[in-house]
């Protein structure tokens, strides 16, 4: 059931008309997706997670993504991986329930109704998780959605 839950399509951060990276989250996660060039040997790129920065590139060359995330991470648990030309950058809240705007501080925000579709689908992922035998996925929110990480009493983390 908590597949039905998972995000439904990919956000799209795009600058000058170009698509930098897709991206999308869960109440744990943050995965961004950056389209690799072709003829590039993948022992050539790179990708160096922060606690609130990340920075990617082609070895010897200027970074494609040097910024500030929108939240802290747990470098521990962030990696990157490569394949079919996709670079998948999975950051680790620190913040478990947390709703990010955007991977990167103050670039691609989601615009308003996004952003509370977002927050809607992290509370109801949350009440998922916290009750496992129970299906949320048709459950809908009157008004304004809580925030995942603070609405009674707050998340369980471990």
């Amino acid at each position: 059931m908590a597949e039905k839950l998972a995000p439904e399509k990919r956000h799209s951060f795009m600058h000058a008309g170009q698509k930098v990276f897709e991206w999308d989250q869960t109440l744990e996660e943050v995965n961004i997706y950056i389209t690799l060039p072709e003829n590039v040997p993948k022992k050539l790129f790179y990708c160096n997670v922060l606690p609130n920065h990340l920075e990617v590139g082609i070895k010897g060359n200027p970074p494609y993504l040097n910024h500030d995330l929108a939240g802290p991470v747990k470098i521990d648990c962030s990696f990157w991986t490569l394949e079919d030309g996709i670079m998948h950058v999975t950051l680790q809240k620190r913040e478990k329930g947390k709703t990010w705007p955007s991977p990167v501080l103050g670039q691609g925000q989601l615009d308003p109704y996004s952003a509370d579709l977002e927050q809607k689908r992290l509370m109801l992922q949350r009440f998922q998780e916290e009750n496992p035998g129970f299906d949320f996925s048709q459950a809908q929110f009157t008004g304004g959605c809580p925030d995942p990480r603070t609405f009674m009493g707050g998340i369980r983390s471990e």
